[in-house]
C-alpha cells in the first residue's frame, strides 16, 4: 500500500473475526511504532504485548470501550516512561505519535486496530497499570486493539477542511 493511501484510508476498526494475529506481525507494527518522531530521540515508550483471551477478559472489565477486545488477534499497551522522557510530559507526545505509526502499520499489514483512550483518565491507568504490573515509573498512554477486520467502514468524505488552515498569521 502507498502511504499516503494508508494514510487516508485508515479507520478504527473495531469489530474482529477472532483469526489469531502472528508474533511476526505484531512484531512488525512494533517496529514501525518505534520507528516514531520523539523529543530529542528519547524514545520514551515500552509496549506490552497480549494475545491472551483471559486477559483480554480483565481488560474488558476495566475499559468500558474494550469490548472489542473479544475476537481481537492482539492488544498492544503503549506506555511511556517517565525516567527516559525529554521533560514532564513529553512521554504523551512521544507515546502518541508510536501509537500512530502502529495504527498505520496495521493498516498497511491488512489488518485492522482501533486506538483505545487510556490517558488522561486516571481510573484507566490505575487499573491497567495493576493488571499489567507496570513498575512505578511507567505510564499508560493508549490500548491497541488488532487483529482480523470483520468489517470494513466507508470512507468519510470531506475530512479536509481548508478553513482549518491559515496561511503565515490566523
Amino acid at each position: 500500500m502507498e502511504l499516503m493511501e494508508g494514510l487516508l484510508t485508515r479507520r478504527s476498526i473495531r469489530s474482529f473475526t477472532g483469526a489469531p494475529v502472528s508474533r511476526d506481525q505484531v512484531e512488525k507494527v512494533l517496529r514501525a511504532a518505534m520507528h516514531a518522531p520523539s523529543a530529542r530521540n528519547r524514545r520514551p515508550w515500552h509496549f506490552v504485548v497480549t494475545r491472551d483471551q483471559e486477559m483480554f477478559r480483565r481488560i474488558m472489565e476495566v475499559h468500558p470501550y474494550a469490548a472489542m477486545l473479544e475476537k481481537a488477534g492482539a492488544a498492544i499497551l503503549v506506555c511511556g516512561d517517565l525516567e527516559q522522557q525529554h521533560g514532564p510530559g513529553y512521554w504523551v507526545v512521544d507515546c502518541s505519535a508510536a501509537t500512530e505509526n502502529l495504527l498505520l502499520a496495521i493498516h498497511a499489514l491488512g489488518l485492522g486496530g482501533v486506538w483505545l483512550g487510556v490517558h488522561p483518565r486516571e481510573d484507566r491507568k490505575s487499573a491497567l497499570k495493576k493488571l499489567f504490573s507496570l513498575p512505578s515509573f511507567v505510564e499508560p498512554l493508549a490500548l491497541v486493539a488488532m487483529g482480523v477486520p470483520a468489517e470494513r467502514p466507508e470512507q468519510p468524505a470531506g475530512r479536509y477542511e481548508p478553513e482549518k488552515i491559515h496561511w503565515e498569521r490566523w
